[in-house]
């Protein structure tokens, strides 16, 4: 089918149809729009490569390349238009109909003012059923600034070539941010004024280069980071997912593992926060029972009355209220793991009945006579001192034998000055990417702060504290002054904790926590440090002689 009309044709914008200006073969192949080859290109495929583009490149780098694919569209189209019917390039109404007729958007709401004057001139259109805002919000869900970005470039583009001079689009509003209909204002460079500045960017060649240049410096560093975090320790994150890089805590995770191949009861101690439901999880995970089931239990949480049946379970009618049969903690995590968190906090009366599970291993329900088998790893967990516990009588010694056939003590936080900008790395990309927020790290100020502090919460606090700042943090840098107020204040004295660290380990954990600062620049490091480079070389070739740099 061909139905363009000869070269020179005389005829009117509004006389514009496909009809005219789309030649094709039915049966496919070969599709010329006003004389130039074209493509039929799903929308919901341009909506992907959008979002691709984003996650991958960033937006600014997705808007400067979907912005110069429109303008190059619109100039291609005037200037077909231009070869093909030049008295239809003199005619403004022309180009939002050609808009139209490419199945962008619906652009009827137009005018055109002092289009001879080349600073007071003005074309504005109002945009409805727009495809990129359409697509923006399908897959990218609703933005904070207008999207229709090739649409604009288009026009700047098409009303550029038929001026021949630089004429520049912005959209005012838009249905990608949340309003009714997208606007938008065509004016001159010169008409624009410094309004323009901040939009050139997006049409230059050079912000694309110029971008790919700056990502491939950073996956340049990335790479030294990485070469160098790795001379230092072999990796932050434990094969568990766990984040570590101190020296005590690799160590406590490799006598876990070995924990794991074996059946045998294991007690895990250590301060409220520091991570030791994590410990158990690991040691599940390790054991050839990871893939049965993991069950955690607080015997804090659970008033004395409802321990027994907690526990073991119960028996329709054993007691007010018990309606049917129920199945107990031990039972729901036959052939897996039982966690007993706060295994301290349980009454003297219910440890008895423990005793004699773990010893029979078997338990029997509550209203029952007959006992059930039962195959269960017991870890147990507490933040008391169970030998002190045992001392004064309030824990019974044989189960204490029993439970602590292994004992995992975790270390406070503050004892692994290492982990604590790992770990807040850590939370900060999963908090910032929860939240949907951008986030770049640390400030200086703000990482060594954080070193200082004591971290008397541990972990816990750790991540609330980061979570307060993503959901606070004017910027993407979190800074000193973002830091809550409890710990701007609370950079404790070393004598109110469990002694002075020794100076080489806070120089240690200084030195280590600059050279990842700096990522991995050793000559800047050394200059923040203000000690020479042969200096920090030899520290870190101690450290890594240490054990992997902790």
């Amino acid at each position: 089918m061909h139905a363009k009309l000869k070269r020179g044709t005389w005829m009117k914008a509004k006389d514009l149809d496909l009809g005219k200006l789309l030649a094709f073969r039915p049966k496919g192949g070969v599709m010329h729009f006003i004389g130039h080859r074209s493509l039929l290109i799903n929308a919901s495929a341009m909506g992907l490569l959008r979002k691709d583009l984003i996650n991958s490149l960033g937006l600014s780098m997705a808007r400067n390349f979907l912005t110069r694919l429109g303008y190059a569209d619109g100039w291609l189209t005037a200037d077909s238009l231009g070869s093909e019917y030049p008295e239809l390039l003199k005619d403004y109404t022309c180009g939002p109909i050609l808009h139209m007729l490419k199945g962008m958007v619906d652009a009827r709401e137009f005018s055109a003012i002092d289009m001879d004057d080349p600073i007071n001139n003005k074309v504005t259109c109002i945009w409805k059923d727009s495809y990129e805002a359409e697509q923006h919000l399908i897959h990218l869900g609703i933005s904070g600034e207008p999207v229709c970005w090739t649409l604009t470039g288009y026009v700047s583009g098409y009303i550029s070539r038929m001026q021949r001079r630089e004429i520049y689009c912005i959209e005012h509003k838009c249905r990608g941010k949340g309003d009714n209909v997208c606007y938008i204002e065509s004016r001159s460079k010169e008409g624009w004024g410094k309004t323009i500045d901040e939009h050139l960017p997006f049409f230059k060649e050079q912000t694309i280069d110029g971008a790919l240049k700056g990502v491939t410096d950073r996956l340049r560093r990335s790479e030294r980071r990485l070469r160098q975090l790795k001379k230092l320790f072999d990796s932050d994150v434990y094969p568990s997912g766990i984040i570590t890089s101190s020296r005590t805590m690799r160590q406590l995770l490799d006598l876990a593992a070995r924990a794991a191949k074996v059946d045998s009861s294991v007690i895990i101690t250590g301060e409220c926060g520091v991570g030791k439901e994590m410990i158990a999880r690991f040691i599940h995970d390790e054991s050839a029972r990871a893939g049965r089931p993991f069950v955690a239990v607080n015997c804090g949480a659970i008033t004395e009355t409802l321990l027994e049946s907690e526990f073991f379970g119960h028996a329709k009618g054993a007691f007010t209220g018990a309606d049917s049969d129920r199945t107990g903690l031990f039972e729901a995590a036959n052939g897996g793991t039982l966690l007993l968190d706060e295994v301290g906090e349980m009454p003297q009366d219910m440890q008895t009945k423990l005793l004699r599970v773990l010893q029979e291993k078997e338990v029997r329900r509550v209203g029952e006579n007959k006992s059930r088998p039962v195959d269960v790893k017991v870890i147990a967990a507490t933040n008391r001192n169970i030998e002190g516990e045992v001392e004064a009588g309030r824990f019974r010694r044989d189960l204490y034998y029993r439970l602590c056939v292994i004992e995992l003590a975790v270390p406070p936080l503050r004892e692994r000055t290492e982990d604590i900008l790992p770990l807040a790395r850590f939370f900060l990309d999963k908090i910032a990417k929860n939240m949907g927020r951008s986030m770049n790290g640390f400030s200086p100020g703000a990482a060594e702060h954080m070193l200082l502090y004591a971290w008397p919460g541990n972990v816990r606090e750790l991540q609330n504290m980061v979570e307060r700042t993503v959901a606070l943090c004017a910027n993407g840098v979190i800074q000193l002054d973002d830091l809550p107020r409890s710990l701007l204040k609370g950079v404790a004295r070393p004598e109110e904790h469990d002694g002075i660290r020794p100076l080489a380990q806070i120089e240690r954990s200084y030195i280590l926590a600059a050279l990842e600062m700096t990522n991995g620049n050793k000559k800047l490091a050394a200059e923040k440090l203000n000690i020479g480079l042969a200096s920090l070389y030899r520290k870190l070739k101690k450290y890594e002689m240490e054990g992997n740099g902790s």
